[in-house]
């Protein structure tokens, strides 16, 4: 794939994703459908999603998981600091290891 075209896909996928995350509370369907296209943009040119985009959406279902809206946000106060954000469509648990101070 040439350059040109990478590039243009992975702005596309940004501007998708950004768009869903600001239409995630009023516009749930249209927010899900530009997760989707931009999901469907990735896979056809063959283009890694940017991690941005990756953890906007659940692992187990593939929906999307904006925090606030289709997700909650816990801190986790045991023996290993991470944030948890929970899927509200499935209820599955990510957890994001949090870095000790220095």
């Amino acid at each position: 794939m040439r350059p040109r075209e990478r590039q243009a896909a992975l702005e596309r996928i940004g501007s998708l994703c950004e768009a869903a995350a600001r239409n995630a509370r009023a516009r749930p369907r249209l927010a899900r459908a530009q997760a989707e296209l931009a999901r469907k943009i990735s896979m056809r040119k063959r283009v890694r999603m940017p991690r941005a985009a990756r953890s906007m959406r659940c692992r187990r279902c593939k929906s999307l998981s904006v925090p606030g809206s289709t997700a909650r946000v816990r801190v986790g106060r045991s023996g290993i600091r991470a944030v948890r954000i929970t899927c509200a469509a499935c209820g599955t648990t990510r957890r994001v290891p949090l870095r000790a101070r220095s």
